[in-house]
């Protein structure tokens, strides 16, 4: 096998045009970049500036701006999610996939050893036609991934219903799925069609069987057994990147956020964070506000403002501000949400869930409750509690609702060092965080990654 370290790549990565996927495409970028790997990223050419201080190797790492074509009904601009509400998100599809062309001369002019997509069930067929290997690197747990496989092979014989049963010796986690009386649907990708003639799930599982090989950003050692049952059922290789973090930044923590948690003992602090997707009805987010009140602990919330307010203060519940005056700070913008879990006085951390919060959740010290919202997040949530152990969820009612009395109840019960729950779930945490920090487990997978790369050109 070639070594890794001696022969140099060259990778194109090609992700949705969503923030939540080009950042973990850029992070590995930079993985692959330390090692002298070239890497050719094509984005959405408003999208490079927003992203341009994250590339830590501009002489290894090189953007090609894609121009998104304008589609009717997209608002003028429109280039990526965020741009772009939900329900309009099967437009940005069709956008994304009229830049097929402006891509294949791009690649076809660079013709890279490998191209990593996520979403365009074109690019294996391109890859193949300049002699590039296709690779699918999924943003999404491999738990998600492996509820999409259905019972038929062959795209053209899929159907909808295909997607709504279990896949046969589906791991473990299906049984608690089912328990807790979710619908299946809810956890697959939306079953709509956005302009290809195929829903979501038969999209992404065609991407999936017409690539030369998968790849995930996680360990073998917390999901193993769906990234084992992955390899399994297309019977191709499937590659682990490991969580591939953003790297610690340089910068501190700004001084409006220590001068405020430095009031706090140590381990004190509750921190809530749900994402920039998740936005809350006004009356759950006050509700959820009164259950940090009534927990008790100081608390740091940053939330998205709710739908049909201006402002996030104008959300408060009345006399709200008052009340938590000097223990509660509730915020409605970005926060640096890796350094502020650093920070000594964080000692919970209430998450929706995101996979890549899930990370940041097991890569800190703190005990934590999961709130999820979201199909992955569901799944998220479930392995941590049920599988690994390392947390727990906050119990919603029959409609979804979460009163304050459950999130205060769930943040009490890890709080309080003399409940067996919260023993368990620190001694589960803290075993699972020294084995990802071990010496020399990061550099184990990243090399172990790039030489399965090699071992698909041999």
């Amino acid at each position: 096998m070639s070594n890794s370290r001696s022969t140099k790549l060259h990778v194109a990565m090609f992700p949705w045009f969503a923030f939540g996927h080009i950042t973990p495409y850029l992070h590995l970028s930079n993985n692959l970049a330390q090692r002298g790997h070239r890497v050719s990223f094509l984005l959405p050419k408003g999208a490079q500036a927003k992203v341009e201080h994250l590339n830590l190797y501009p002489n290894l790492i090189h953007f090609y701006p894609l121009l998104a074509p304008s589609v009717d009904r997209l608002p003028p601009g429109a280039e990526t999610a965020s741009d772009v509400p939900f329900p309009l998100h099967g437009h940005l599809c069709i956008a994304f996939d009229h830049t097929q062309d402006q891509v294949q001369t791009i690649l076809g002019s660079l013709k890279p050893n490998f191209i990593f997509f996520d979403f365009s069930l074109w690019m294996p067929a391109l890859a193949h036609q300049i002699g590039s290997k296709a690779i699918y690197y999924s943003v999404i747990t491999p738990v998600a991934q492996a509820l999409k496989v259905p019972n038929k092979q062959k795209p053209e014989d899929m159907t909808l219903e295909d997607f709504m049963q279990l896949p046969p010796s589906y791991p473990s986690l299906s049984v608690r799925i089912k328990s807790k009386g979710l619908e299946i649907a809810q956890l697959k990708v939306v079953a709509k069609d956005l302009g290809t003639g195929m829903t979501i799930s038969v999209q992404i599982t065609s991407s999936v069987i017409w690539s030369d090989a998968m790849a995930f950003r996680t360990y073998h050692e917390v999901e193993g057994p769906y990234y084992d049952y992955l390899r399994k059922h297309y019977a191709k290789p499937v590659l682990l990147t490991r969580p591939v973090l953003p790297e610690t930044p340089a910068a501190k923590l700004d001084k409006k956020w220590t001068n405020w948690l430095c009031n706090f003992k140590q381990g004190t602090v509750v921190y809530c964070a749900f994402g920039s997707q998740n936005k809350l009805q006004k009356d759950q987010f006050q509700e959820l506000l009164l259950g940090f009140e009534l927990c008790g602990q100081p608390f740091l919330v940053a939330l998205s403002t709710p739908h049909g307010c201006a402002t996030i203060e104008e959300a408060f519940p009345e006399g709200f501000e008052e009340s938590v005056k000097g223990r509660g700070w509730v915020y409605g913008g970005w926060v640096p949400q890796t350094l502020i879990l650093e920070h000594p006085s964080i000692g919970f951390f209430v998450t929706h869930c995101g996979y890549g919060s899930m990370w940041e959740s097991l890569f800190s010290d703190c005990q934590i409750v999961c709130v999820p919202y979201l199909g992955d997040q569901i799944l998220c949530a479930r392995l941590m509690v049920e599988e690994l152990k390392v947390a727990v969820e906050v119990e919603r009612e029959d409609n979804g609702w979460i009163s304050k009395e459950s999130l205060s109840k769930a943040i009490i019960s890890v709080m309080d060092e003399d409940s067996e729950i919260a023993r368990l779930v620190k001694y589960n945490h803290a075993k699972l965080k020294e084995e990802f920090t071990s010496e020399g487990m990061q550099e184990r997978y990243l090399d172990t990654f790039i030489q399965n790369l090699q071992g698909l050109l041999d």
